[in-house]
């Protein structure tokens, strides 16, 4: 999968830990986009076919970002205070994830252990 790590999600141990599950990582950070604005960086996603990794909860409205236009887009809930652990846990999942189900088209929500996905909202949602 050709992944976009936001730079909130772009430290070099979670893009680290996806490449060696043999994940196409790019991250914001070594792309120069640090602090490109939502529509922008939503937009070079697209354009680049990668699928945006972030705890940023405003790409989960799905009326504002339409999972079908995009190759994924996951949102990672992390606790308030996260340590690395909490990072490796959810990047876990999320690898689990990626080897069981395609993310195109859909809006993954992760939280340690549990992948909440949802399409479009005139489409159906459910839990994985």
């Amino acid at each position: 999968m050709n992944i976009k790590l936001d730079e909130n999600m772009g430290s070099l141990r979670v893009a680290t830990l996806l490449r060696l599950a043999g994940h196409d990582v790019a991250t914001v950070r070594e792309q120069g986009l640090t602090s490109s604005p939502d529509g922008e960086l939503i937009n070079i996603c697209r354009s680049e076919a990668r699928c945006l990794v972030t705890t940023d909860r405003g790409f989960g409205n799905r009326l504002k970002y339409q999972p079908s236009k995009y190759a994924g887009i996951i949102v990672v809930r992390l606790p308030p205070r996260p340590i690395f652990e909490d990072y490796r846990a959810v990047t876990e999942t999320l690898i689990a994830g990626l080897e069981a189900a395609d993310v195109t088209g859909k809006l993954w929500i992760i939280r340690q252990g549990n992948i909440q996905e949802f399409q479009d909202i005139e489409g159906e949602e459910y839990e994985k």
